[in-house]
């Protein structure tokens, strides 16, 4: 995350924002895979823009996958229920394509490939 742009936002309270964000990803889950979405790999970014809406780029374990269109609302109301977020923007990604090697080594024990 970020880049040589100073956020407007504190560097303490951008941490707790980050770490509250991370939180709330991780209370989402993949529906075919026992495992939350950011162990899974799933979100690929997390940009917290100066006037604290949240973008994140996304995708799915399998494009084709039947909750494709509800995942990205799961998203934004886990993420938009943190406080001190404005709003959400999910922006669904298939470049570079999701494969399980994007996976935390405790989602790949979770889903028992380890």
């Amino acid at each position: 995350m970020g880049g040589s742009a100073v956020s407007a936002i504190p560097p303490d309270e951008l941490a707790r924002l980050t770490d509250d964000i991370v939180g709330a990803l991780k209370t989402v889950y993949d529906p075919e895979i026992p495992a939350d979405i950011y162990e899974l790999g799933l979100i690929y970014k997390i940009d917290i823009e100066d006037d604290r809406t949240v973008r994140i780029d996304m995708t799915l374990t399998a494009p084709g996958c039947p909750v494709a269109g509800e995942m990205p609302g799961w998203v934004q109301n886990a993420v938009g229920a943190v406080e001190g977020v404005s709003d959400v923007e999910v922006n669904m990604v298939f470049d570079p394509p999701w494969t399980p090697d994007r996976m935390s080594e405790e989602a790949q024990i979770a889903v028992g490939w380890y």
